[in-house]
């Protein structure tokens, strides 16, 4: 027993939830809200406003000096739709900002009398992500961050009633019929007489419509009471200018409040002694008990009864204000969810009807309910499958009242991946080569988007530019704009070209995609197929793997995926690796790069066969044709036409005087920190990069070398082999996260498909 008793009484410590709901006078409500008033004073839309940015963290833009930059940024929606969640909601870049859009939208005060639907074709997880967004609303709603008030009233029957004992004994023993239909014993019974005659002092009567306490307060002086309440701040000017509160000034209270307030005024003669009989409890949501959150599925029957009341509350009611007219408590199942959530999943089945109903209650905000008009300002959100669009295509008012929100497939590829990751395990990475994963995610998509796109061709006229590194759709590269990335590979006419304007029309085409190719579903089905019969512990998985699973395997998959689609793919890919190779195979003389571009810099503004002194290396330099060769060769590559050369060289000698000599060094800056330097430095190690393997291809020991790295047999070759080999295999590893099994295999790959020739 002692355990017992232990454990209760430890229990009995421990939970303290009680204390957070216990109702607090109207000026404790008002010290309140004077310290924190933009927490105290928020409708649901502002609440959920929060919610959603305390979950999500700052976007992440990465190109803030842009500008042409349209604030299409990353947020990372983990602690929102996945953790503590039993099936994680992934939303992709595009989704994640449409979000925070609409959310911004309504903190700024743009809510409007609306239905907010969410629509998805089946498989994009529509039913997931409401469940978890509600589920994280409930949960910072009932915390200290997302609280709000709703108000109770305290009847004091000392004050109200002039009852004496034998009289409220008299009122008791007429609800006795009453209180048997609740099936309450006789003990029970007296024990309620006994409450009211001795120690009944106060009856509470709570607010079914969860109405801030503020709004008791008479409308017309709401204003003079908030002005004379806080000082002259920008907290003041905020309230008294934006619209995020103006719904303070022109919100009426519930019938119930409003009769209540007119009432105790009535009887009272006092609006302070009537103030002293309200009190203010915080708002709690409870989805299950279908308080501040409550949501239906298609099959759920509409009640038959939707006007509710409470008989005893309402007869202890008229007993104190001696009027059974003067309130009635009265309300329907909205007031429940009023100033909280009210949603539909999926308008089929009875939500149809439901939808319905809420045009009417949409379009005014009130709701009848007997001869009484009830206030509806709650977040009303739905989801929808398109072809469900006909159950409501013929309600012509419905259109300015619905505002829709897509929720297709994923379109961005990181999101794509991180899915597969999620479900099959972030060892997945460790059994493909580097790409590999994010390629299998870019076959997926590109079923999900439009093969021909109008933005992007007016952007790109010219595709076939791009073959190297992309389709002749440009899916590809819209791809990469959908994930935020800018690629590097866009010639700086094009990067230019994307002005905000052909950014945004991108960016709006998404709209129109996602509907079609494989769901969701599917491609979670595709991938395991695809890593069950390929993982293997001894080899990683290849882009010719993943080749032949669609084209060969499962040619059924490829009837869905853009024709010449996985042929740019695996070109792309292998242009890529081969850029990987060459950069981790170059070797930087960072000290002859500078002397060549600093004497370049410095000759091109002298005749030629000259001989001078170069001010920035103190070389001593001849200035002629086979000079400027030797450096020109690595800036423009081989064989460049001659006419391009001399342009070349004359535009490099116009900068130098218009812009780096007038404008940097002489203000100070170093040769080697002025814009023209550093673009002559990239130039000049590209060109060297390129060739970087040139040397080694015809080596039939270095391809040996590398089949051998880390075994017994690589110490058999030759020192600088085995050191190339080495700082290889070391640079593919550190800066493109292969492991050395896989960089060994990447290496192979490269040379035995002879790309360093293919892209010549």
């Amino acid at each position: 027993m002692n355990s017992i008793e232990k454990a209760i009484s430890n229990l009995n410590q421990n939970i303290d939830d009680w204390k957070q709901y216990t109702p607090i006078p109207f000026d404790e409500f008002l010290n309140l809200l004077a310290a924190n008033p933009t927490r105290m004073i928020r409708n649901v839309f502002q609440v959920f406003h929060d919610m959603v940015k305390g979950y999500i963290e700052e976007g992440i833009d990465e190109y803030p000096d842009d500008p042409e930059s349209i604030h299409y940024v990353y947020y990372d929606c983990r602690r929102l739709f996945i953790e503590g969640t039993d099936h994680p909601f992934f939303a992709d870049r595009l989704f994640a900002n449409r979000l925070v859009n609409l959310v911004d939208a309504w903190k700024r005060g743009a809510q409007q009398n609306k239905i907010y639907i969410f629509e998805g074709p089946p498989g994009s997880g529509k039913s997931t992500f409401l469940n978890n967004l509600l589920m994280k609303f409930e949960q910072f709603a009932n915390t200290e961050e997302g609280m709000r008030y709703e108000v109770v009233w305290r009847l004091d029957r000392r004050i109200l009633s002039s009852h004496r004992k034998q009289d409220a004994s008299q009122f008791l023993d007429k609800l006795s019929t009453l209180l048997d239909a609740y099936e309450l014993s006789h003990e029970e019974i007296m024990g309620a007489k006994n409450t009211l005659i001795e120690g009944g002092d106060y009856i509470d009567i709570p607010c079914p419509s969860h109405d801030n306490p503020l709004l008791i307060i008479p409308k017309d002086h709401r204003r003079s009471f908030l002005d004379d309440l806080f000082r002259n701040d920008e907290i003041k000017w905020r309230l008294f200018t934006e619209k995020e509160f103006e719904w303070v000034f022109r919100t009426n209270p519930c019938t119930i409040c409003s009769s209540l307030y007119q009432a105790l005024l009535h009887r009272l003669k006092s609006p302070a002694e009537v103030f002293r009989m309200v009190y203010a409890r915080p708002y709690h949501c409870n989805r299950r008990m279908g308080e501040g959150v409550s949501v239906f599925n298609p099959g759920d029957r509409p009640l038959k009864q939707n006007i509710l009341t409470n008989e005893l509350l309402q007869e202890r009611t008229n007993a104190l204000l001696r009027d059974s007219n003067a309130v009635k408590y009265l309300f329907s199942t909205y007031a429940k969810t009023n100033n909280g959530i009210y949603a539909l999943m999926d308008i089929k089945g009875h939500n149809t009807e439901r939808l319905i109903e809420l045009h009417n209650i949409v379009s005014e905000g009130v709701h009848k309910v007997e001869d009484l008009e009830e206030n509806v300002n709650s977040l009303f959100l739905a989801l929808m499958n398109p072809e469900d669009k006909k159950n409501i295509e013929n309600i012509q008012s419905f259109s300015d009242r619905l505002e829709y929100i897509k929720i297709p497939y994923v379109l961005d590829l990181n999101t794509e991946v991180e899915i597969y990751r999620n479900i099959f395990g972030k060892q997945i990475d460790l059994n493909l080569l580097p790409r590999v994963l994010h390629n299998f995610a870019r076959v997926i998509i590109s079923s999900r988007l439009n093969i021909r796109s109008e933005a992007m061709l007016e952007w790109i006229e010219d595709p076939q530019k791009y073959s190297l590194y992309c389709d002749e759709n440009l899916q590809l590269l819209k791809m990469e704009i959908y994930s935020g990335h800018i690629p590097p590979w866009l010639l700086e006419e094009d990067r230019k070209r994307l002005t905000a304007k052909r950014r945004r029309r991108i960016i709006a085409e998404s709209e129109a995609e996602g509907g079609q190719g494989f769901s969701g579903r599917d491609a979670i089905k595709i991938f395991n197929d695809f890593y069950s019969t390929y993982a293997r512990k001894d080899r990683m998985i290849t882009m010719a793997i993943l080749d032949n699973f669609f084209t060969k395997v499962h040619p059924e998959l490829n009837v869905q995926i853009p024709a010449g689609f996985l042929d740019s793919l695996l070109r792309m890919y292998n242009y890529t690796i081969l850029q990987e190779v060459k950069e981790s195979l170059y070797y930087y003389n960072e000290e002859k790069i500078s002397r060549d571009i600093q004497n370049y810099l410095f000759a091109v503004n002298f005749e030629m066969d000259t001989v001078k002194n170069c001010t920035y290396t103190g070389d001593k330099l001849e200035i002629n044709e086979g000079f400027f060769e030797g450096i020109e060769h690595w800036l423009l590559g081989e064989k460049v036409e001659r006419d391009r050369v001399l342009a070349f060289r004359k535009a490099t000698q116009k900068e130098y005087t218009a812009s780096t000599l007038t404008q940097e060094i002489m203000f100070g800056k170093p040769m080697n920190e002025t814009k023209l330097y550093q673009a002559l430095h990239d130039r000049y190690v590209h060109n060297l990069k390129a060739k970087a393997l040139d040397p080694f291809l015809a080596n039939e020991n270095f391809r040996r070398a590398i089949k051998d790295f880390d075994r017994e047999e690589f110490k058999t070759y030759d020192k600088k082999i085995r050191n190339d080999v080495s700082f290889l295999i070391k640079n593919l590893c550190s800066k493109f996260r292969y492991t050395k099994h896989g960089a060994r295999e990447v290496c192979i790959y490269v040379i035995d498909n002879d790309l360093a020739r293919q892209f010549t």
